[in-house]
């Protein structure tokens, strides 16, 4: 027996007891979500449902029934759109404009402002809520959807503009070049080139920030004060009784409701994106 095979001998046994303690973490990672999941499901069919994970005795969708109606669904879903959809857009146009200049130019500041960007990643919102309610309630800017909008943007901000960077640095710089030769500017070589060729690093971007901003409760409870504005994240609390009193199957029907529109967008965005984010054959050499 040679020195590689018994190598390769001692070796596969290894490989084998890591890819099965592998696997087993999987597995347990795995259960500890479904078996949510499990009760989310088996709950919102359950007009008895409890705490408890137990298959219904009867399945029935007056659960659905009871919170399918304007003011307890519909409205702030509605209101969870406007905040998300627009925050993610507003991240998105600004996160581009800003890592145009930090990915195409070589300038002595670059390093400084990204570590100063990364830094802006690891503040916590609620160490800078006092200040902003301040500033807000000093501009009369409380209990309006815009303001709220443009700050929800203004914390994504920092991890967009890192992705938009990475996602930008992707494309070469000679296909602006050749623009530029045919007279394009360089806001015109940015909108009709780089962006296109980007667009499933957007869509990436776009979805990280509009499910952050889905599941935001404490700024949206903070900032808007009327409960015909506020998002499905903060109404969800209206399933929570005095006393402990929960209305666990209604609770879960409306955690099902709630999810639906980020798995449809997942799922739109991931068909609109059309494979892996490649390069190939954009340049002939």
């Amino acid at each position: 027996m040679t020195v590689s095979t018994l190598a390769t001998s001692v070796a596969s046994p290894r490989k084998a007891t890591a890819a099965i303690l592998a696997n087993a973490v999987l597995i347990v990672i795995a259960l500890c979500f479904l078996l949510p999941l499990a009760w989310l499901v088996l709950a919102s069919l359950d007009v008895k449902a409890t705490y408890q994970t137990q298959i219904p005795e009867q399945l029935s969708l007056d659960n659905f029934a009871a919170v399918f109606n304007p003011e307890l669904t519909f409205l702030p879903l509605w209101n969870s759109l406007l905040l998300s959809g627009g925050a993610a857009v507003v991240t998105v146009l600004a996160s581009v404009l800003a890592a145009y200049p930090l990915s195409r130019y070589t300038m002595r500041f670059n390093k400084p402002f990204m570590y100063g960007v990364l830094f802006g990643t690891c503040l916590p919102i609620t160490a800078i809520m006092v200040p902003v309610y301040s500033l807000f309630v000093r501009l009369n800017l409380l209990d309006s959807i815009p303001a709220t909008i443009f700050f929800m943007a203004a914390t994504s901000l920092p991890m967009a503009i890192w992705m938009t960077k990475n996602f930008m640095d992707s494309v070469p710089v000679s296909l602006e070049e050749a623009a530029w030769v045919d007279g394009a500017s360089a806001m015109n070589a940015l909108r009709r080139i780089v962006v296109p060729l980007m667009r499933p690093g957007l869509s990436v971007v776009f979805i990280f920030v509009f499910i952050q901003a889905w599941g935001n409760f404490f700024v949206p409870f903070v900032l808007l004060l009327s409960p015909s504005k506020q998002p499905a994240a903060v109404s969800i609390y209206s399933f929570f009784g005095q006393y402990g009193a929960i209305a666990y199957g209604q609770l879960a029907a409306f955690s099902v409701l709630y999810s639906v529109p980020v798995i449809l967008l997942y799922v739109l965005v991931s068909r609109g994106m059309g494979g892996s984010f490649t390069m190939s054959g954009a340049i002939k050499g």
